[in-house]
């Protein structure tokens, strides 16, 4: 035991309809050197209040007195929601009914003709519950902590996408803006200069800003898909054709549904998810062929991107710094689904699973209709003279 529970008399309750045997019990424990305060009783009525009227460290239980078994006890112990160690001592128990006692929870049980036992298996049950009770605060913590820091995970993916909406539209408002006023204006000096040498300049000055209009048009694209206000189909078909035209690698899309309704916030984690998956082919998977497969089979909404390359080892997948697929986890996560990810010899298969029945409605809400439903400004109309 230790020092804080030396420091105070062991509370016992004792269930036991015979005096002598209550002074017994109690005297191979104090002779084990413990300080005992008990309190017995012989009744179910008494039983009952005294684990409401008092906070006890063990219960010892006889197993059978009048009207009222220790099975009982135990049962009532457990339907109370206290945690207390419970030991049957008996004057006879058989081993049938003591197995089934261990496994409804009893610490230990222990004959009456052997109480040398009794002190030893009080002093190992308190220690073990004690270590329970640990062990489940730990756990409860744990748990705890993980919760806080997967919402702190997507708050974060929240808060990155609404700066990435709000820096898309800046790129938009002023640099888009700007350089298609510049194109206007080098396209009217053109038409009124007769000079042959300003004529060329002019001429390489606007391939120069068609050029800064495209990547500005590019980079938006990648921090705020507008595609998306086309639905979620069109983005997937736009994104696997952009991907085998930069790459040169075969990418099929494939669908069950030509159109989806889903609610807010799940085209854009499906779009990052395919995104993101399609970035690791091009770096890592050295694959000749990709498939993107999009279906929504009772209310659940799944999303495959497949490839035939090299395949992630338990190495891969086990990195400190990995932090794309924890990243799609995360994501995944703010709006209730899930990532599954196969990999072998044949290549790799990355799945995102959404149950739109059950989480869709949950993840409306205005931060998501912030950045899901802006339709402000469409970069495709940038530098039209």
């Amino acid at each position: 035991m230790t020092e804080a529970s030396a420091a105070r008399p062991l509370r016992l309750l004792h269930i036991e309809d015979s005096p002598l045997d209550h002074d017994l019990a109690l005297a191979h424990l104090r002779r084990a050197g413990l300080r005992v305060q008990a309190l017995r009783v012989d009744s179910e009525a008494d039983y009952r209040r005294a684990l409401t009227e008092q906070d006890w460290d063990v219960i010892l239980s006889d197993f059978n007195l009048p009207g009222f078994t220790g099975l009982k006890a135990q049962e009532i112990l457990q339907h109370s929601g206290l945690a207390l160690p419970f030991i049957l001592v008996s004057g006879e128990i058989g081993e049938d009914t003591a197995v089934a006692a261990m496994r409804s929870g009893a610490s230990d049980y222990l004959l009456k003709n052997n109480l040398s036992r009794l002190a030893p298996a009080v002093e190992h049950a308190i220690e073990a519950q004690r270590e329970r009770k640990a062990r489940k605060d730990f756990e409860r913590e744990l748990a705890a902590s993980r919760q806080r820091l997967s919402e702190l995970a997507q708050h974060l993916q929240t808060s990155v996408e609404m700066e990435r909406a709000a820096i898309a539209r800046e790129i938009h408002d002023d640099v888009g803006g700007g350089l298609t006023a510049i194109k206007f204006d080098l396209a009217w000096i053109g038409r009124h200069v007769g000079a042959p040498e300003v004529q060329q300049r002019v001429l390489s000055a606007l391939e120069t800003v068609d050029l800064a209009i495209e990547a500005s048009k590019r980079i938006m694209h990648n921090l705020r898909p507008a595609i998306l206000e086309q639905g979620l189909v069109a983005a997937l078909q736009w994104m696997a054709s952009r991907f085998e035209k930069r790459n040169g690698i075969p990418c099929i899309f494939r669908t069950t549904h030509e159109l989806m309704q889903l609610p807010a916030g799940v085209p854009l984690v499906a779009y990052r998810f395919g995104q993101e998956a399609l970035t690791n082919v091009s770096k890592h998977a050295h694959a000749t062929k990709v498939t993107i497969d999009l279906s929504l089979t009772r209310g659940v909404l799944s999303l495959e991107v497949a490839d035939n390359g090299r395949g992630l080892s338990s190495a891969d997948l086990a990195k400190a710094r990995s932090f794309g697929l924890r990243g799609l986890h995360e994501r995944a996560g703010t709006v209730g689904g899930w990532v599954d990810v196969s990999s072998g010899a044949g290549g790799t298969v990355l799945m995102l699973s959404v149950p739109l029945s059950l989480h869709g409605a949950d993840h409306d809400d205005d931060r998501q209709r912030r950045f899901d439903d802006d339709e402000d400004h469409d970069p495709s109309t940038w530098g039209a003279p």
